[in-house]
């Protein structure tokens, strides 16, 4: 019988969901601009009065973005995307075996990891809601005619933002974006909680890489499918002005009476092939920097 590998402790959880939730913002953040693109384009669409499309589809959206405003466009807002997910991954990944062992008290249930799902990602939503909001409007934002930006720099954003539209400003759709990641974190982390468990427990697969791709992929088409309606919700109220819309759900109505119920779907495989892709790197990283760092710390000097 082999030696049984030694827990992960929570404080390598914690920062290893961080440092890996960074690395897969790397990988993924050109997907995840051209959905923000897609997702607001109704939105500008009705702004300048025109019924043409600027983008078209995910890779059609990358494109026309290299074109007109060149490849570092692609990854607008990723300072601010960075860290987000060193506040935001770090709580909502990390601390979720704690909060599960917290409810469970001996017997894990279905229920129970749903409960630590929601409890995570609320918890990361109020620490990281202003990096959030910050990295949507640089997602977002096109270059002007005159060549200038909506905001110069990532501190610029803060100040901007705070100076214009109060410090609430930067919590502006926090309550959709709790909505949206209480409904992300579970999708995303008890389906790969349970589709590795089957996985291991069916002897389909050994503890690794294989497995872990294969709970990641899993978990990110759930995701996509669950919590896209309320991520376009999210980002055309984070990305909106001041008065732009009284609340999440009249964003939503406004959109629902605007453009149809696709548009709860705009920008539906960017969201796939990032979710997919960022689950697959986040999870794939997260497994190996728990059992390398504790596999560390337990061997003898």
């Amino acid at each position: 019988m082999g030696v049984r590998e030694a827990a992960p402790s929570a404080t390598v959880k914690f920062f290893g969901a961080g440092a890996a939730a960074c690395v897969a913002d790397l990988v993924t953040f050109p997907l995840d601009t051209a959905k923000v693109r897609l997702q607001v384009q109704g939105e500008i669409q009705k702004v300048e009065g025109t019924n043409s499309r600027r983008y078209r589809g995910v890779f059609g959206t990358i494109s026309t973005m290299v074109r007109t405003e060149g490849p570092m466009s692609l990854y607008n807002g990723l300072v601010a995307g960075l860290q987000r997910q060193m506040s935001f991954a770090s709580v909502r990944i990390g601390l979720y075996d704690s909060m599960k062992q917290f409810y469970t008290r001996g017997t894990e249930r279905i229920v129970t990891r749903l409960m630590a799902g929601c409890t995570t990602g609320a918890m990361a939503v109020t620490f990281a809601q202003p990096t959030d909001v910050v990295k949507v409007r640089f997602q977002a934002q096109a270059r002007l005619p005159d060549g200038g930006r909506r905001y110069n720099g990532t501190l610029d954003a803060y100040k901007t933002i705070a100076r214009d539209e109060g410090v609430r400003g930067l919590w502006k759709g926090c309550m959709p974006n709790i909505t949206r990641n209480a409904i992300v974190n579970c999708a995303e982390l008890v389906t790969y909680d349970i589709i590795k468990e089957v996985i291991l427990k069916y002897n389909l697969m050994t503890d690794n890489l294989p497995c872990h791709f294969t709970a990641a992929f899993g978990a990110g088409f759930c995701t996509t499918v669950v919590a896209s309606p309320v991520d376009v919700v999210k980002t055309r109220f984070m990305n909106s002005g001041a008065n732009h819309y009284s609340s999440a759900i009249n964003c939503a109505l406004t959109m629902l009476k605007n453009e149809g119920p696709t548009a709860f779907y705009k920008g539906f495989m960017p969201s796939f092939l990032r979710l997919g892709s960022w689950n697959i790197v986040m999870f794939v990283t997260y497994e190996q920097i728990k059992r390398g760092v504790t596999q560390y710390w337990e061997s003898p000097f």
